[in-house]
């Protein structure tokens, strides 16, 4: 597999009265055509790098964007190009390998695990049946009907569009 890697710094917010910079560092990786990594660093969002990593990784991960066997960037190349320190990077894999989202092969490096990303995936759905329980029964206390619950989801479905 080839890598390319892309590491640059994105401006972004520009009123017109005067001139504000937000600063983000963006990492792209590819692999094989359809198999993209890219991380996106906002250093002012109040959230540690290192969460901004896992949860942008896991995301990729459980929506098939990469797949199984997908190498990742060495800790070491992720945190120079990122940046970052190295003890950040080894935070953000140690958390995805904990969660069994990816695994390291000695001498080899960091690749997407297959079967970790669907165990986690029954975990998240779970919780959301959890989460919609108890949103039906908020709203049966409500006195809301089906239709009412369904527009309800459906105008903050608009909001976030």
């Amino acid at each position: 597999k080839q890598y390319t890697r892309f590491f640059g710094f994105v401006n972004v917010k520009f009123p017109l009265d005067k001139a504000v910079y937000t600063v983000y560092i963006v990492y792209t990786q590819m692999n094989e055509p359809g198999e993209t990594m890219t991380i996106l660093i906002d250093p002012r969002s109040g959230r540690p790098i290192y969460e901004q990593i896992v949860g942008q990784l896991r995301k990729q991960i459980l929506n098939g964007t990469l797949p199984a066997d997908t190498p990742l960037p060495s800790i070491r190349a992720l945190a120079k190009d990122l940046a970052i320190s190295v003890i950040t990077t080894k935070r953000a894999y140690e958390e995805l390998e904990t969660a069994g989202l990816i695994y390291t092969q000695p001498g080899r490096g960091s690749f997407v695990s297959g079967g970790g990303h669907d165990a986690l995936r029954e975990r998240r759905m779970e919780e959301l049946e959890a989460t919609l329980r108890k949103a039906r029964a908020q709203a049966a206390d409500c006195g809301l009907t089906e239709e009412e619950v369904w527009a309800l989801y459906r105008r903050l479905e608009e909001e976030e569009t």
